[in-house]
């Protein structure tokens, strides 16, 4: 008899300007805690599969996905889109930077 252990970890999934479609579709999967926030139980190959349905359905929003993993945050995450806060990897461990905030042009009087 063989067993298998199949490990689950909470993930989270929060959307900014995602397509009605993509919001319904993970509905189907995870609950909606809040507008674009969305919370589930999954192993790691469909937390896998849910993330490759955000990429393809996501168009021009973004989107981040955080789950539990064996390091030393116990955490790791995941960014899809254009945003603000860049992921960066220093010595092994994920932190964010911050692009510059984007300043309205000023018009000239001519």
């Amino acid at each position: 008899m063989e067993v298998f252990i199949i490990r689950m970890g909470l993930m989270v999934i929060v959307t900014e300007n995602a397509p009605p479609a993509l919001r319904g579709r993970l509905a189907l999967w995870l609950i909606e805690i809040r507008a674009g926030v969305y919370i589930g139980n999954y192993s790691s190959r469909v937390r896998e599969m849910i993330w490759k349905q955000v990429i393809l359905g996501l168009g021009k929003g973004s989107a981040v996905m955080a789950w539990h993993a064996p390091n030393d945050a116990g955490y790791d995450f995941d960014t899809v889109g254009v945003n603000r806060r860049i992921p960066r990897d220093m010595d092994g461990v994920k932190l964010i930077s911050f692009l510059p905030e984007k300043k309205p042009e000023k018009r000239s009087k001519d």
